[in-house]
Parts: structure tokens; sequence; C-alpha cells
């Protein structure tokens, strides 16, 4: 299986990214108010909060609960111009190159009273901040587009079959970036295309989750601001989080009777932070799969579409090179039956082998032999 797959967390200076990226791995103090206050990016690997990891729990106890993790990456922060190198540019597209998805955060809230947190523009402005972003990720990607072009139709002259599909792939990408549109909008039904597409890599590529960080007077992002990030999201068939970064911040570094004091009194049911991390999971493309015993009841990841082997790999190599079939039930069969005997007895215990296409929830045993 691939490795760990990574969301870059990406924003103008200023717009409260370091303050959540530090809320989600509780890594304490916040980052200075000036930009690039982040200049190598930071790595975090935190929890996916899962409910169901308890409702296992709760018909097979465990030594120890463990749950799905997510590799965040914290870049600092674009400034208008990164693309031709302006403040640290090209160091910040290198690095929004090597993520998966990018976790986008837009400054939704004004200046609370008595402080000065600047606005790197001078204003806020969710939708110029959101394409000021894009502006330089489609600058960045034109430029690389262009400069391959010349290669591939040299290549595409000799009859090579994966060169005419690139040259092919390049011009549809060389027209969208040239009209100011990102290339995640494409799509190709020829398998030939699609893998030649995949294989450019362009930052625009990327699909993108909205984080419309908010004040503690907008905490279900209802303002105008957070309406318009919504706006734009559904255009794109994207998605927003509303957020505000300020609350997340002070529940990370409360102990858990507080926190819930703390969530119970602004009306929310759990830190946005966990909606967050779900949605960013889910944003890769990620599903998870459980095993449960007296040890420990684990989550564990897979990409969607992943074959029973290669999520028996997830645990250990060799499960995958020897594996023979696997056991699975779901979840919710744990809560009907409520033990695993009586799933077995009820007929619904599922055996499968090697084909089989996981779901999200399955609970398994595998079988293997090396």
């Amino acid at each position: 299986m691939p490795a760990l797959m990574e969301a870059g967390i990406v924003g103008l200076p200023n717009v409260g990214k370091s303050t959540l990226f530090n809320a989600l791995t509780a890594a304490g103090a916040l980052a200075a108010n000036y930009p690039f206050a982040t200049i190598e990016p930071n790595v975090g690997v935190v929890p996916v909060p899962d409910d169901r990891l308890a409702r296992l729990n709760k018909f097979i106890p465990t030594e120890k609960i463990v749950p799905a993790m997510l590799r965040l990456i914290d870049i600092a922060g674009i400034v208008r111009g990164a693309s031709k190198g302006e403040g640290l540019g090209n160091k910040f597209l290198s690095h929004i190159r090597n993520v998966d998805a990018i976790v986008h955060i837009v400054r939704c809230f004004e200046n609370p009273k008595g402080s000065d947190i600047t606005h790197v523009e001078g204003s806020v402005d969710p939708i110029r901040d959101i394409e000021i972003i894009d502006t330089e990720l489609m600058l960045a990607d034109l430029e690389s587009v262009e400069g391959m072009i010349d290669k591939a139709q040299r290549n595409a002259k000799s009859g090579d079959k994966e060169a005419k599909a690139r040259v092919e792939v390049l011009m549809q990408c060389q027209k969208l970036l040239g009209e100011g549109k990102p290339v995640r909008g494409l799509t190709f039904d020829n398998p030939d295309l699609a893998r030649a597409f995949k294989g450019l890599a362009l930052l625009t590529a990327k699909r993108v989750l909205y984080v419309a960080n908010v004040d503690e007077g907008d905490l279900h992002g209802e303002g105008p601001h957070a309406a318009r990030v919504r706006e734009r999201a559904k255009a794109e068939g994207g998605q927003v989080v509303p957020v505000c970064a300020k609350l997340e911040s002070e529940l990370a570094e409360l102990d858990e009777a507080d926190r819930k004091e703390m969530l119970e009194s602004v009306g929310l049911s759990e830190p946005a932070l966990s909606t967050l991390t779900r949605s960013a999971y889910k944003l890769l493309g990620l599903q998870s799969f459980f095993t449960a015993g007296p040890k420990e009841v684990r989550a564990w990841t897979v990409p969607v579409g992943a074959t029973a082997p290669q999520a028996a790999g997830v645990i250990h190599t060799d499960f995958e090179r020897g594996f023979i079939r696997a056991e699975v039930y779901s979840v919710s069969d744990l809560e009907a039956h409520k033990t695993e005997t009586a799933i077995k007895a009820a007929g619904k215990l599922r055996v499968e082998g090697k084909s089989y296409v996981m779901h999200d929830s399955d609970v398994c045993h595998f079988l293997f032999n090396v």
C-alpha cells in the first residue's frame, strides 16, 4: 500500500492557518502575528475522530483503542506573486506539489475589538483571498504545462501512444488555465488520458476543502463572509467547514470535562476540528476498516477501492503476501447481534477472497499463510 496520504493547509498570511494547525496537533503556543511565521512546513499527525471505535468497544472489551491517523502539513502563507518567486513563493509551491489534497483556510472574521490581526491585503474579502491563491497556483501550472508541451509533441510524432495522450491532455489543461480556471474539474473517461492527466501532478488538479475561519459570534458559518465561501465551493462541487480558530485553540488546551462544558456553553456537540479532520480524511479518498479483540480495537486506513489483501498489508506485509481470506462483518452487525458468535450464527459473517473491495466500517479477521 502507498505511504500515508497528506493534506496541506494553505492560506494567505494571518488567516488563522497556524492557529488551526496548532489546535489540531495541540501544539500549544500560537504562531506570531506576522507573515511567514511558518517558514518550513510543519507536519502533524492527528487522530481521526470516529464514534464507531467506542461502539465496537461496547461489545468487545479491550486494553486500548487506536484511531486512524491523518497527516497534515502546515504550509507557510502564500502571497500575491508567489508564482514569480515573491515571498518564499517557489518553496511554498514545491510544498503544495508534494501533498495529495489542499485544506484552504479563508479568513471570514473582521478584526476583534482590541486586536490588530492585520490582513495582508488590508481588508477582509474571502473570495479575493481564494482567487489570489488560485491565481498563483494556476500561473505555476500554466508555466509547467507550457514547458511540457514541446517535448510531448516531439515524442508524439514518433507515434508514441502515451505521448499522444499527454499532448491531448496538456492542450486541454493549457486552454482551461489560460481562461483562468483550475484543472480539477477535468475528467477523462479514456484510461490513457486519465493516466496522462494524473502523471502531470498539477497543483490545481488537487482536491480542495475550504475552511471558513469565523468569529465566535458565527460558529456555524452563517454570516455573509462564510456564505460567499459556501457559494464558491458549491459552484466547484466542493465543501466548506466553518471553524473558529480562536475557540478551537482554547478548547485544545482544556481537559475533557472542561472542554465538554465549554462546547455546551456555545451550543456545539463536538469541536469543529473533529468535522474538519473527518472531512480532510474523506477529501483524500480514505476510509477506515477495523480490527477488534481483547488487546486492541483499532481503525486502519485504506484508500477507497482497496482490496482485502491490500487492507491486510496495511497491518503487516506478510498478511498481504500470504493472504488466504478475510472474515468480515460491519459495526452495525455487531450492534444488532452483540457478539461475533451471534453474527456467525445469524449468517452475517462473510468470507471474502482476494478480489473483495473493502467497505468503510468493515470489521475484519484476516487469515494468511507465509
